[in-house]
C-alpha cells in the first residue's frame, strides 16, 4: 500500500521519462482515461473524467511513453503563413501573396488559380491571413449550423470561433453555445460540415452513444469518412501558422 499519492491538477504539466511533456486535462464528458497528441503545442495530453482520476491518467500516459514519443516525432513540419506558401481552403488550394501596404487579406481569382493576397509584413502579414481564415470559418460554420439546427427543430445557439489545440469543437447544451476551431475551414467542405453537424447533434444527445451518432447520420449521412479524414489529416492543419 502506498503511503503517499501524488496530487495532480487540471492543466498541470509533467515531464515523462523520455523528456516529452505531458499536460493533464479534466474533461467531465470523458467516459474513460485517454491520451491525445496536441500537435500545435508539441505535447501529449492525458485526459481524465474527474480530478480524482488524474493520477490514473498519469500512470496510463507513462505506460504509453514510447507511443507518445513516436507520435510526436511523426508530427508534420510547421507551415508558416508567408508569401508563396500554399494553403487549403474548403478543399481548394490557395497560394499566398503579398501586396504591400497594410490592406486586409482578400481572395482573388487568377488564371493560375485562387490567390489570397494581403498587405503587411512578417507577423502582421500572418495575422491578416489568419484573420481571413477565421472570418471565413465563422461565415461557413454559422451557415451550416443554422441548417442543421433547422433540421432538428432546434433554436439558435451562440457560436464562437477559437483556436483550440486538442479539440475541433465543443457544445454546451446547458447554455446553448458551440465553439469551433477555425482551422477546420482548411479541410474539405464535407469535413467542415460534419463538424457543424457533430456539435449541433450534441444539443440532442450530450454523449457519444449510438443514439447520438444516429442524429449525426440523420444530418449528413455516413459520417465515418469525415471522421477518418480529421484523424488522418488533422495534425497537418494544426501545423499551419504555428
Amino acid at each position: 500500500m502506498k503511503l503517499f499519492q501524488p496530487k495532480y491538477s487540471d492543466g498541470q504539466r509533467l515531464t515523462l521519462s523520455n523528456g516529452q511533456t505531458l499536460r493533464l486535462s479534466v474533461n467531465r464528458r470523458a467516459r474513460r482515461l485517454s491520451v491525445r497528441i496536441d500537435a500545435r503545442a508539441g505535447e501529449a495530453v492525458a485526459i481524465a473524467p474527474t480530478p480524482n482520476t488524474l493520477a490514473q491518467a498519469v500512470a496510463f500516459a507513462r505506460s504509453r511513453a514510447d507511443w507518445i514519443a513516436e507520435r510526436l516525432q511523426a508530427q508534420p513540419d510547421t507551415v508558416p503563413l508567408i508569401p508563396g506558401q500554399v494553403i487549403t481552403y474548403l478543399g481548394r488550394t490557395l497560394r499566398l501573396e503579398a501586396t504591400g501596404g497594410a490592406g486586409a487579406a482578400r481572395l482573388c481569382e487568377t488564371p493560375e488559380g485562387p490567390v489570397l493576397r494581403s498587405g503587411g509584413e512578417g507577423e502582421a502579414y500572418a495575422r491578416r491571413i489568419e484573420n481571413w481564415f477565421k472570418r471565413e470559418a465563422r461565415r461557413f460554420l454559422e451557415t451550416r449550423t443554422a441548417v442543421h439546427l433547422n433540421t432538428l427543430g432546434q433554436g439558435p445557439v451562440r457560436i464562437s470561433i477559437v483556436d483550440t489545440r486538442s479539440r475541433w469543437g465543443s457544445c454546451s447544451p446547458h447554455n446553448r453555445s458551440i465553439r469551433y476551431s477555425w482551422r477546420v475551414i482548411m479541410a474539405p467542405e464535407a469535413v467542415a460540415d460534419y463538424l457543424a453537424a457533430h456539435e449541433v447533434a450534441h444539443l440532442v444527445r450530450a454523449d457519444h452513444s449510438p443514439e447520438y451518432w444516429a442524429v449525426v447520420t440523420r444530418l449528413i449521412g455516413d459520417h465515418r469518412p469525415m471522421r477518418r479524414w480529421l484523424k488522418d489529416h488533422g495534425n497537418a492543419l494544426h501545423a499551419v501558422g504555428t
